[in-house]
């Protein structure tokens, strides 16, 4: 278990952004991670949890406590029951499962982080969230100093949340377990209706798993969406707001809204969510609310190639960015009354 004091923790994010931390500890097993939880519970010390920092804003003072980053590794295949060390890094973990003939999760090629991460979020794309494949979670309960295994129904998941981001300060999740699909090498049916469209294949077909793969790859990285340390596109934590979801009522005097700024036969996107609610698309949002690709002028802008995507353009603060996001957030709201909501953790810092 290494032993940091004063420790950057930017570099340990995808935003490259915040200050440093009192003492950083990395724990590469699951028991020096309890092991850590543990003594800083005991002392009162403050906690944060670092796993692949794909989903962190921390601010420019930093954070004045232990941050425990969570390393552990390990996949292990039995049949068609996957499971991850919390530390394993996802994308690697869906290219293993594609070449091991397992669908499941081959959508959710190329999200940053770790697997440790995924139920939390209840991390979905292009079709696929991981609720729909795993089946367990092995956790330390820092309340009852216990390791418990929780299974999909005890995890409450639902879009991009979960039990565990309801409750942050309560598990610890060390691993993840899936039940995965043998297709004979095909992938689990497609959903997503520009990945179909991009395959030339209709909504609910299967394609090989490497291609399924590829063209999501192919997808996300035309949206700045893959990371590449040259690309400043991708100097982010991919989606920084959810889609929101509004009662049938809310929805239709949004809409309403929609024709009155943008003209009557506007329509905006919509998607069934659950019985009474509709799903509207936050980048849609964000566009027609003016603010399109590239926008901004300082070190904090939007991605050039996807408008969901806050980007540090190399020399950004955190308070640059959350400058930004909160000049989003008040600009949609004005123009179509509805509250964006970040998707990522902010740690010492707020919208």
């Amino acid at each position: 278990m290494q032993e940091l004091h004063d420790a950057p923790l930017a570099p340990l994010t995808t935003f490259r952004l915040g200050g440093p931390a009192a003492r950083l500890i990395t724990a590469t097993t699951d028991a020096e991670v309890i092991a850590a939880v543990r003594e800083a519970d005991d002392a009162g010390t403050p906690l944060l949890l670092i796993g692949g920092g794909s989903n962190l804003v921390i601010g420019d003072k930093g954070f004045a406590g232990t941050a425990l980053r969570i390393a552990t590794k390990g996949f292990s295949l039995d049949g068609t029951n996957l499971e991850l060390a919390a530390g394993e890094v996802w994308t690697d973990a869906v290219a293993r499962s594609v070449e091991a003939g397992l669908a499941g999760i081959e959508c959710l090629a190329g999200i940053p982080g770790s697997a440790g991460a995924t139920p939390i979020q209840n991390v979905g794309a292009y079709g696929q969230e991981v609720s729909s494949t795993i089946t367990e979670v092995v956790a330390y309960d820092r309340r009852t100093r216990e390791t418990v295994t929780l299974t999909n129904a005890e995890c409450a998941f639902s879009y991009r949340h979960s039990r565990f981001k309801a409750d942050p300060e309560r598990h610890v999740v060390l691993r993840v377990r899936f039940g995965l699909e043998d297709a004979q090498g095909l992938s689990a049916p497609l959903k997503y209706p520009e990945t179909a469209r991009a395959l030339g294949v209709e909504a609910g077909d299967r394609v090989s798993l490497d291609t399924a793969r590829e063209t999501v790859l192919k997808l996300r990285a035309g949206k700045g969406m893959v990371l590449d340390p040259e690309d400043h596109d991708t100097w982010s934590a991919g989606s920084f707001f959810t889609n929101p979801i509004l009662t049938d009522e809310a929805f239709a005097a949004f809409h309403a809204r929609v024709r009155e700024r943008l003209g009557a036969e506007a329509v905006p996107p919509a998607f069934a969510a659950g019985d009474g609610h509709t799903k509207t698309s936050a980048a849609w949002l964000i566009d027609k609310a003016g603010f399109t690709k590239g926008y901004g002028t300082g070190p904090a802008r939007i991605s050039t190639k996807h408008t969901l995507a806050l980007t540090n353009r190399g020399a950004a603060t955190t308070e640059d960015l959350l400058t930004l996001a909160r000049e989003v957030v008040a600009g949609v709201h004005e123009a179509f009354g509805i509250t964006l909501v970040n998707e990522p953790v902010t740690v010492n810092a707020s919208l």
